[in-house]
């Protein structure tokens, strides 16, 4: 196993292992104590596998400016939270209309609707809770900068108008350029998002963040096109949930547009475009160059 390989391993287990921690009814109570069944829907919806390889960003990139997994913990988990909560509503009926994630059934189908779509509405609640408590950074206008750097990540200009924009190109197709757009919002923006609150976290300097964020939208780039490429490529058992459904729905994808070998070699140029944006670090941003590499690489 690669040193890489090891470091996704740990951090995916200590994720998980931390995640199942926090989504107990202890932990998630305010004034009232919250229903069973909506605590089972969003451990559902949060511990059933998962790459956890937006919190590697967040850890990657604060590791640059010498701070520990431990210190990075509570942002890493919020950027899961939002990823996880994206997933439940994606799903839903109305929006990607999907049956399986992560090889077994979707909220909506192991619980209900209703369910899933207040489990969403939960978990991204929880997200910015975990930004703004003390245990996240000392600093508040860190912890602030945290908290509206994933709000633009997650919002109307980010993942959830990504996904409306989806759903339009669904219907009246789209340019090049346009599904471009659309996947750096839809995808893009919370990876571009996850790098940028490990630099925040390290209180990068103006110019260390616009290199960082050069890649963190050139891999969320790169992560897009080869989840597209494997939609086309790869079995359902290999991914966990229905593939070639792109195809089947008309969803603007690039590979649609442009092909799959031309896919391929514009996924190798994104990645090198990934990996050079991080010219001016030196090893200590080894574990992002493989990260870029690995988005690449993956079967699954």
């Amino acid at each position: 196993m690669t040193e890489h390989a090891s470091q996704r391993d740990r951090v995916a287990q200590t994720i998980q292992r931390t995640l199942s921690e926090f989504l107990s009814a202890q932990n998630l109570s305010g004034p009232g104590n919250p229903p069973a069944a909506l605590v089972a829907a969003m451990r559902h919806g949060c511990l059933n596998g998962g790459k956890r390889l937006r919190p590697l960003l967040v850890m990657q990139t604060a590791s640059i400016f010498g701070l520990g997994e431990t210190r990075t913990l509570n942002t890493a988990l919020s950027v899961e939270i939002v990823h996880c909560y994206s997933l439940i509503h994606d799903d839903l009926p109305a929006m990607d209309d999907d049956e399986l994630r992560r090889g077994l059934p979707t909220v909506h189908k192991e619980f209900d609707e209703a369910t899933a779509i207040l489990a969403g509405d939960a978990l991204l609640a929880h997200a910015f809770g975990l930004l703004a408590d003390p245990g996240c950074h000392p600093d508040p206008q860190v912890r602030a900068a945290l908290v509206v750097e994933l709000a633009l990540g997650a919002g109307a200009g980010g993942m959830a108008g990504g996904q409306s924009r989806d759903l339009e190109g669904e219907t009246t197709g789209f340019s090049i350029d346009e599904i471009s757009e659309m996947q750096a919002m839809k995808t893009g923006a919370l990876i571009r998002a996850s790098v940028r609150m490990g630099a925040i976290l390290g209180r990068a300097n103006a110019e260390q963040l616009s290199a960082l964020t050069t890649y963190g939208e050139a891999a969320g780039l790169a992560f897009q096109l080869a989840d597209d490429i494997l939609d086309l490529t790869a079995s359902t058992e290999q991914m966990g949930k229905v593939t070639q459904k792109d195809a089947t729905r008309s969803k603007p994808t690039l590979v649609s547009r442009i092909g799959l070998a031309a896919a391929e070699r514009h996924l190798g140029d994104t990645i090198h475009h990934a990996v050079s944006a991080l010219a001016m670090f030196g090893p200590e941003a080894d574990g992002l160059r493989a990260t870029a590499r690995y988005f690449a690489e993956r079967e699954s």
